[in-house]
């Protein structure tokens, strides 16, 4: 019955994609071919996206270019986009951690890229890509966390932005510097901060290109927790253990809490109500329900 009421819906564009993985918000439509720049994007090598999935249903995700503060290189885009993909298909996962190598976060995009893509059409190509991919990656059915160990500068500070949580260690810092580079923020950063921190303490971080320590980050709602440890090893134990307080039952339970949120954030409010009930029939009934109404768990903390 919940399977023929999901099929019989009447969804908007938007709840589409939600609904559907793997759709992006820009296509030739606007301009915007894939593959030509992807071909770019491989003339930068440099770093990688490492991906680890734990069997708790953690994944880690690490931004690991040390040697350019975990800048992004062309190839590191397109590792991300890969990793993202991988992601949205990983259905035994619950929750993700998005850290850099070398107890930093990242300094934004690779500047050798970025002097070779000069033109204003090669900006918003780059911008179309990197918004295609951290909008898949704010979609996913995973309650994300950014820890922030050292400095998240930049396009950096922007990804912090596509987590659904932002922790940081004592020292660390966030400052989005695009200002100073004579830029705005291209990846979908501006927007997601007005979103999280509101806009008039988003215009006061952008255009007074404000260094964040962890202190202020927490102050104006940037960052969820400041961490006891800035030891890499153990700062990225403490987000484990801070995450799993929120990925604790099965995993098609979480991962249809995430949904409903996304879509409570992105769709009007008659389209988030017709998704949380689309999403309650994928749940309803099902064995995790059936299994808590024969412990009488219903009302338990």
């Amino acid at each position: 019955m919940a399977r023929s009421l999901l099929k019989t819906s009447s969804l908007s564009v938007r709840t589409k994609l939600l609904h559907q993985t793997g759709l992006s918000l820009y296509n030739t439509s606007h301009g915007f071919h894939e593959e030509e720049v992807k071909k770019k994007l491989e003339q930068f090598p440099g770093g990688s996206i490492d991906l680890q999935k734990e069997d708790s249903g953690i994944g880690i995700l690490t931004l690991n270019n040390p040697s350019k503060m975990n800048a992004f290189s062309g190839v590191m885009i397109l590792q991300l986009l890969e990793k993202v993909i991988e992601l949205e298909n990983w259905t035994e996962g619950k929750g993700l951690i998005v850290h850099g190598a070398k107890n930093t976060f990242s300094s934004g995009s690779d500047l050798n890229a970025v002097k070779a893509l000069g033109t204003p059409e090669d900006g918003m190509t780059l911008c179309m890509f990197m918004q295609n991919t951290l909008t898949r990656f704010m979609r996913l059915p995973l309650i994300s966390v950014a820890l922030v160990q050292g400095r998240a500068l930049g396009g950096g500070a922007e990804f912090t932005t596509a987590c659904d949580f932002r922790l940081m260690t004592p020292e660390s810092e966030i400052r989005f510097v695009h200002k100073e580079m004579g830029i705005i923020p291209s990846w979908g950063g501006a927007t997601r901060l007005v979103e999280i921190i509101g806009s008039r303490q988003a215009l006061k971080v952008l255009s007074g290109a404000l260094k964040l320590d962890s202190k202020k980050a927490l102050n104006i709602g940037m960052v969820d927790e400041v961490l006891q440890s800035s030891d890499e090893t153990e700062c990225l134990e403490e987000a484990q253990e801070w995450l799993k307080q929120f990925i604790k039952g099965p995993p098609e339970v979480i991962r249809a809490l995430k949904k409903s949120v996304s879509s409570g954030k992105e769709l009007c409010f008659e389209d988030a109500l017709q998704n949380e009930r689309d999403l309650l029939g994928t749940v309803w009934g099902g064995p995790a329900n059936k299994e808590a109404i024969a412990r009488r768990r219903k009302f338990d903390t």
